[in-house]
């Protein structure tokens, strides 16, 4: 449990132009699964869409600590998505979480 302490946990709530949405959703894919790939303190990324509302995302991020997120925002691949969304995104409300507890299956 002392290590979910030292966690960085968020929710990022955007609200995406519909006309934009399948780009947007190209764009965060991508920015996710290569900071997955080569940063080590990004531990998790879970991004959602609203069923009635698909231009609401939610994303849930988890950084191994304050430091793991400051590093993330300076890295290339950060930075190009958002130039690449910035005309995409109406709004962004971030939330900074305390981390209660997880529990997942075995192997997700």
């Amino acid at each position: 449990m002392a290590q979910e302490k030292t966690q960085m946990v968020r929710f990022a709530k955007l609200k995406i132009d519909p006309s934009q949405l399948e780009k947007y959703n190209t764009a965060l894919k991508e920015q996710m699964n290569t900071a997955i790939r080569l940063e080590p303190g990004v531990l998790s990324y879970t991004a959602v869409a609203d069923k009635n509302n698909p231009t609401d995302i939610t994303i849930l991020e988890i950084y191994a600590d304050t430091d793991a997120y400051q590093s993330h925002i300076e890295t290339l691949h950060f930075k190009k998505y958002k130039e690449t969304v910035k005309n995409m995104v109406q709004s962004l409300e971030l939330i900074d979480l305390s981390l209660i507890g997880s529990a997942k299956k075995e192997g997700m």
